[in-house]
């Protein structure tokens, strides 16, 4: 195992136990697996996971992204026609740009600068902590190919 990876499993051990969650073989895979492929699903993740050392049933990704999810460790969002895609890039309120022809995702900093990014008239006492926008159009790769 290089260095770079044994320090990742040693960050993602000391998050799952900062959060209260057991370190688990299966956790550490699928939060290396989603630095490596951020914004996949996961059928993604769990075909990526085969074809790293490390088999397990769709299932069991579901059920550790749940898990990562309830605890802060990764963030879920769900693309218009499309399944729910996961990454780790959590400490920000950033957006999301959705190619509607082959579903690349692209992160789209915060125009503002700090959350919520967004300023929209709120019901009366409601406060807004985050906006989650999705921005869908075509990747400058479809529209070449096009």
């Amino acid at each position: 195992m290089s260095t770079e990876v044994e320090q990742a499993a040693t960050r993602d051990t000391a998050l799952l136990r900062e959060r209260g969650l057991r370190v688990t073989q299966g956790r550490l895979a699928v939060l290396d697996m989603l630095a490596r492929q951020p914004h996949a699903d996961a059928e993604r993740l769990h075909r990526a996971l085969a074809e790293h050392g490390h088999p397990t049933s769709v299932q069991s990704v579901h059920n550790v992204l749940g898990d990562l999810t309830a605890a802060g460790l990764v963030r879920r969002f769900e693309p218009e026609r499309s399944a729910a895609r996961y990454e780790r890039r959590i400490d920000d309120n950033h957006h999301h740009a959705v190619c509607e022809r082959c579903g690349r995702v692209e992160d789209v900093d915060c125009v503002v600068g700090e959350a919520p990014c967004l300023h929209a008239d709120a019901p009366a006492g409601f406060t807004v902590h985050a906006a989650d926008i999705t921005f869908v159009g075509v990747c400058a790769d479809c529209a070449t190919a096009a």
